[in-house]
């Protein structure tokens, strides 16, 4: 492939470097390093297994557990097998999670100990029979996982094809059935090369990358795979906590590592976040949402390192746009709101309802045409073909491009507010009750409203010991906003629901209000 020819699927990323430098350090996870030789091994041998129990090319192999280098070992065991690798999203509910299960058709599953009693009431919900191997990596000297890879050889099996299916993700507040995006071995192939041609990912084989997103996130898994194809260590973190992972950067030494905005002011808030050393970081990727002004000026000046936003999306392999190093300038302030500008080999469209192209400053959804484009969506022909439209991808956020080919993601479709007949997108509120000396963050929603169909409301999580009335903070955010996207009320609340991947669950702060007016009006 591109920049290692030997390198043609998922499962050549750590064979190439069992080759050439079997010695490197591939993992560290917690007391335990794996160097890309034994990781190699490891995955033939259980790749070997998985064939042994059935499972043939094109399978899906379910994963539910938290972080760990088992995870990685079951990812590049999987895809050299030729099956298909499904982390599942363990913060989800029961019933959620068994749609997502019946969905995959799951061939063999890898589970935690901690999740054994939900996986059998899965089983039992969906009367599926899915043969199981335990992970628990916690257990000295008794390793099941690894004392059943014993029985297996760590010979090479048959060539995968670039176009199979690698990994199988379940997008993030979807409603409705769950919808499986499937990413080839070739739409890593393409991602890695459009990062290939940026000079903003000057990432090296010395680099040492922190993962502590949950690992059914394609931010987690994709900078993940771009470390290894690098020959980079991989720091793993079982999940994100804010004092562990201040920790895991002060001892560890990560150069590299990567948070979604929400997990950066959990890190800022920590009462131990003055004492970290932050000195080996020389890059924090952000991503997931947009950050909000207050939260990127209080990081640049918090962690001496540089900053760059990713912006993208499961169906699009990796990162679309990139807001670049040098383009953090806090003399430049309304820059920082940006998204960035495409990764090379990326082309993006801001359209209408019509499909129409929409003038430079004006708001309309953000398509894409890239060549590491997802292959669709699982068993979902129709979906996919409205989601991805002669070769568009259609993303569903609202953006605006400005007079310098910056991008800015307004909100998405589904969270915008009709209010009056007039669009307001919740994010630029919350990015002025930001700056807000009391406000450590915010989340405005649509609610029900009898006259204007929906009204403002700002949900407000204040710093730890400031206090700041509702009438205090419309007064800041008037001469800030117009009239009519001012907030209808303020809402303080000591914490927010939270997604899997980290973002705020807009849905879940939204439901209460709208299940009173659906009764109300049902």
């Amino acid at each position: 492939m591109w920049v290692y020819k030997e390198i043609r699927t998922l499962g050549d990323y750590v064979g190439y470097y069992a080759r050439h430098d079997p010695a490197r350090t591939a993992l560290v996870y917690e007391h335990h390093v794996t160097s890309y030789g034994e990781l190699d091994a490891q995955a033939l041998r259980l790749a070997h297994g998985l064939s042994a129990a059935g499972v043939t090319p094109g399978a899906r192999v379910v994963y539910l557990g938290k972080n760990s280098d088992d995870f990685f070992v079951a990812l590049f065991g999987t895809v050299k097998a030729g099956a298909c690798f499904c982390p599942l999203n363990w913060r989800l509910s029961p019933p959620e999670l068994c749609r997502v299960l019946a969905d995959s058709e799951a061939a063999f599953a890898f589970v935690e100990p901690e999740f054994a009693t939900l996986w059998a009431s899965m089983l039992e919900a969906t009367n599926l029979d899915v043969p199981t191997q335990e992970v628990d990596r916690a257990r000295a000297g008794d390793d099941p996982m690894r004392r059943w890879l014993t029985g297996f050889s760590a010979t090479e099996l048959p060539a995968v094809a670039m176009e199979a299916g690698a990994i199988q993700l379940y997008t993030s507040g979807t409603t409705g059935d769950p919808k499986g995006v499937v990413i080839t071995h070739d739409n890593f192939n393409h991602m890695r090369l459009c990062e290939h041609f940026e000079p903003a990912f000057e990432w090296k084989s010395a680099d040492r990358f922190l993962v502590a997103l949950p690992n059914f996130h394609l931010l987690a898994i994709g900078l993940s795979l771009q470390s290894m194809y690098n020959g980079m260590a991989v720091l793993i973190d079982r999940q994100f906590e804010p004092g562990a992972a201040l920790q895991s950067i002060s001892t560890l030494k990560p150069t590299i590592t990567a948070f979604a905005p929400a997990m950066i002011q959990m890190l800022l808030d920590h009462p131990r976040a003055a004492e970290a050393d932050f000195s080996s970081l020389r890059l924090v990727m952000y991503a997931g949402s947009p950050i909000s002004l207050g939260l990127i000026k209080r990081a640049l000046s918090a962690m001496p390192c540089e900053f760059m936003q990713f912006y993208g999306a499961t169906e699009t392999s990796g990162a679309v746009t990139l807001l670049r190093p040098a383009e953090h300038n806090l003399a430049r302030e309304d820059k920082l709101k940006a998204c960035g500008k495409p990764l090379p080999l990326i082309e993006l469209r801001i359209v209408d309802e019509a499909g129409q192209d929409v003038a430079e400053g004006q708001p309309g959804e953000l398509w894409i045409r890239s060549p590491s484009l997802a292959s669709g969506y699982w068993k979902k022909p129709e979906v996919t073909a409205a989601v991805f439209d002669r070769g568009w991808y259609h993303s569903g956020d609202i953006a605006i491009r400005d007079e310098e080919g910056l991008y800015y993601i307004h909100d998405r479709l589904k969270d915008m507010i009709v209010s009056g007949g007039e669009n307001i997108y919740s994010t630029e509120i919350e990015s002025v009750l930001s700056t807000h000396a009391a406000v450590a963050v915010a989340a405005v929603i649509g609610v029900p409203d009898p006259r204007w169909g929906e009204a403002v409301k700002a949900c407000v999580v204040l710093k730890a010991g400031m206090s700041v009335s509702a009438d205090e903070l419309l007064d800041f955010c008037r001469p800030r906003l117009a009239s009519y996207k001012l907030p209808k009320s303020i809402d303080f609340r000591a914490a927010f629901p939270m997604t899997g991947s980290g973002k705020i669950a807009k849905k879940e702060l939204r439901e209460p209000f709208w299940a009173n007016h659906d009764r109300a009006v049902g």
